[in-house]
């Protein structure tokens, strides 16, 4: 097992990787580096090896699906991932690892929106999504995390262990998130300055597209950490837009002693079951969300036992 492993996913950025695979030999001189390779057409994989790093491959094609073959395959203490577009400075690796090993986090979190991400940032709907998903994270979860999507990160073992990775794209950082908030795990942050991309080097996050999976992945896992709240909130909203059709056909019976407007009155009725179907739902699913915290409280403590022995 790695005392610090640096976990470091790359496709197609041979104009930043020799530097970033550099920085981090540089500053953890303790750690192993790894770089995985997401189907690079460039000069990427020779880069890294040159410069020192583990390279291994990931041939699905998705950050997702990296980080998933990444905590898959690597046994480490301390885990540090980082982009490999150099947006990061890994001066501030120490002081994450340090809060890993010595303050018991399982994440923490390297915040850019409380420096300089907002002025060094080119793209304006980045900057605005970002605060958007962070808004929309910490209302539904009641919590306080400062950057929801950023790419550098340290992670306990017993995070990776037990973190099931289901996004396939960008979308895994709010995986992350919203699993170690729902689990109560020890969330740290530490304000981290953040450069803009070199000039050459391009972006693969596509603003529209891939911010609307974010947000359809907040959505889902919404629904499936938080059932009763979310279909509470469903049957809330079917209630009143039945009772918004409904009234117009209670006064007119009230005046004239008629319903005139029959199928108005069936449909209301068909949503107010639905409306009841769905309080029912959130209480059977939120059921079995509490025996699944239930299991992973279980397996969190027989990972534990088995790393203390191991030592």
């Amino acid at each position: 097992m790695d005392k610090i492993a640096v976990l470091i996913p790359c496709y197609n950025e041979e104009k930043t990787i020799t530097k970033v695979v550099t920085d981090a030999r540089r500053i953890l001189p303790e750690a192993t580096v790894y770089v995985y390779d997401n189907n690079s057409s460039d000069a990427s994989v020779r880069l890294a090896q040159e410069a020192g790093a583990i390279v291994r491959h990931e041939y699905v094609q998705g950050k997702g699906a990296v980080i998933r073959r990444m905590f898959r395959e690597i046994e480490a203490e301390c885990y540090i991932m980082v982009d490999a577009d150099d947006t990061y400075p890994m001066e501030n690796a120490p002081e994450m690892v340090r809060l890993v090993e010595e303050h018991n986090s399982d994440m923490v979190v390297g915040d850019r929106l409380s420096s300089t991400y907002f002025t060094e940032n080119k793209r304006p709907f980045h900057n605005f999504g970002n605060s958007i998903v962070r808004g929309t994270i910490n209302r539904l979860f009641d919590c306080d995390v400062k950057d929801i999507m950023t790419g550098f990160r340290a992670f306990s073992y017993n995070f990776v262990k037990t973190f099931p990775v289901l996004s396939r794209g960008f979308e895994i950082e709010t995986e992350m998130t919203i699993h170690a908030v729902y689990n109560h795990m020890q969330i740290d942050n530490v304000i981290v300055d953040y450069r803009d991309r070199p000039e050459g080097s391009e972006s693969k996050l596509n603003t529209y597209s891939d911010g609307i999976r974010v947000l359809f992945t907040i959505l889902k896992l919404y629904k499936d950490y938080k059932p009763m709240s979310f279909f509470s909130l469903q049957a809330l909203v079917l209630t009143l837009i039945s009772t918004a059709f409904l009234i117009p056909v209670l006064v007119e019976y009230v005046q004239t002693g008629q319903v005139a407007r029959f199928p108005t009155l069936i449909v209301c009725c068909f949503v107010y079951m639905a409306a009841i179907q769905s309080v029912f739902s959130g209480m059977i699913l939120s059921n079995l969300a509490l025996a699944n915290r239930r299991e992973f409280e279980f397996n969190l403590t027989t990972l534990k036992a088995r790393e203390s022995r191991s030592e």
